[in-house]
């Protein structure tokens, strides 16, 4: 026990930023629009109405999963050890009542809480008030994060200081004493670099493929416009992912492996994915249009179509498969707007059924997965672990049909401008058949990423297949 830990001193510990490595208000708030966008505009009106009010409102619609939230370990050890010690310890926090006690019950190391409720909201001075009326002045220790605090820093008997926030440290050290000081916080330029997800941006190179079909390699202008596509699309790709992870936080800490992203484990502020999104997607809206207008007009449709599958369309069983064929098949057209050029009929139908395959793929391995974790089914989508094979079926037709689409187009008349010898294209039919073959096989076995294309980019078999298609096509070319 340390020199603090005297019995007749209680502990009263702050909630977000200290306990918990997120703000339950934000989090409430996000849940809330993500279950019904139309909400944010009574949010305006209840801000309105006072910050008590506010969070009252939000914590009476949408309630606090206590076991799913990223605790501060070192934290909560204090808070066991603190009452295991006789002391008594107190969750004092601006959070609403309802929130704070649904934590306090889970975690069962809390002998008070002290919350917003009745009209008053329970942050800076008025948390001072309630605790010095509680335990008198330095009759207490409180351990906070944000410079808010020093108000309940300046009353209370030690200042316990958690991943400070800035101005926070400064304003704890002005207290008599700074007892403790607990810095857990990962750095947060990784954290936002995993967060953007560098490693989907591999996607992107589909904006390349109409530049291929075309045949225009060789046009300066046409590689760059392509090149300047690539990053647009990467900008406000990462742009969705930050409000796909913000919106989908409960759904992300209940799976296995997506509760290590930044936000759901608390490696990052809320607020910092807040504001980078938009940031993100004006970026690369501006840079659209100064590109073109019509390639402007595909990346919002893209940026459209991945909010309505952030928001609504993920929970949907096989239309949440076909969006995420869809928003390839739009990369695709994205590319063709940049050059310009017109995406052919053949290219949209292969990527579309090629695609799908892909998706349900996807599907597929974390119904496999979840399955083996005793889940039955995936959390905020609306399948169950018993549809894998219905999944398996379709996935594996699609990625056929993709091949039969490619067959036809070698054979149509459209070809033979494009290629001295046009027969020397049907291996890459095989070629095709062999790797959907391959990728649903390593499905089946549970040996498959799932995430297909994240799979293609570390499979040493695909990318020989890459080569392998790239030789065929320079041969049909120049043969």
């Amino acid at each position: 026990m340390s020199a603090h830990d005297t019995a007749d001193v209680a502990l009263a510990i702050d909630l977000d930023g200290t306990l918990v490595r997120t703000d339950v208000l934000i989090e409430s708030v996000l849940q809330l629009v993500a279950r019904d966008p139309l909400a944010l505009l009574a949010l305006f009106g209840w801000l309105l109405l006072g910050r008590a009010e506010f969070k009252r409102r939000v914590a009476a619609r949408i309630a606090v999963d206590a076991a799913q939230l990223p605790y501060e370990p070192r934290v909560l050890e204090l808070a066991r050890a603190a009452r295991a010690g006789g002391r008594e310890v107190v969750l004092a926090t601006a959070a609403a009542r309802p929130h704070a006690e649904a934590i306090a019950a889970h975690l069962g190391c809390f002998d008070r809480v002290l919350a917003t409720g009745e009209g008053r909201n329970l942050s800076a001075r008025h948390k001072a008030a309630a605790l010095v009326a509680l335990y008198g002045e330095r009759g207490f220790d409180y351990a906070g994060n944000a410079r808010a605090d020093a108000a309940v820093w300046k009353v209370a008997r030690g200042a316990i200081v958690v991943s400070p926030l800035p101005g926070a440290a400064r304003a704890a050290q002005a207290s008599l004493s700074v007892l403790e000081t607990i810095d857990c916080r990962p750095a947060r330029g990784p954290s936002l670099i995993r967060a953007l997800r560098p490693h989907q941006w591999a996607k992107n190179l589909l904006v390349a493929l109409p530049l291929l079909t075309a045949h225009r390699l060789d046009d300066p202008a046409a590689l760059a416009r392509t090149a300047a596509a690539f990053f647009v699309l990467c900008l406000v790709a990462s742009a969705v992912y930050l409000v796909n992870d913000l919106v989908d936080l409960p759904h992300d800490r209940a799976h296995p492996r997506k509760r290590e992203r930044p936000f759901a484990a608390g490696a990052l502020p809320l607020q910092l994915g807040i504001v980078a999104a938009p940031v993100l997607f004006l970026a690369g809206i501006a840079a659209a249009a100064a590109l073109s207008l019509p390639f402007a007009a595909m990346v919002l449709a893209y940026f459209a179509l991945t909010l309505a599958y952030s928001f609504s369309l993920k929970r949907v069983v096989i239309l949440d498969v076909i969006v995420l064929s869809l928003l390839y098949t739009v990369r695709v057209l994205a590319g063709a707007a940049a050059i310009p050029v017109v995406a052919s009929f053949w290219l949209l139908a292969f990527s579309t059924f090629l695609f799908l395959s892909l998706a349900m793929a996807k599907r597929y391995v974390e119904l496999e997965r979840l399955a083996v974790h005793g889940a039955d089914a995936p959390p905020g989508r609306g399948y169950a672990a018993s549809d894998a094979p219905m999944l398996a079926s379709l996935g594996t037709a699609a990625g056929v049909v993709s091949a039969l689409v490619l067959a036809l187009y070698i054979d149509s008349p459209g070809v033979a401008p494009l290629y001295r010898s046009p027969a020397l294209l049907w291996p890459l039919c095989l070629v095709l058949l062999y790797w959907i073959g391959r990728v649903w096989l390593l499905a089946h076995r549970g040996e498959l990423h799932d995430d297909p294309v994240v799979f293609a980019l570390r499979d040493r078999v695909s990318l020989v297949l890459v080569l392998v298609t790239g030789a065929i096509l320079a041969a049909a070319t120049l043969a």
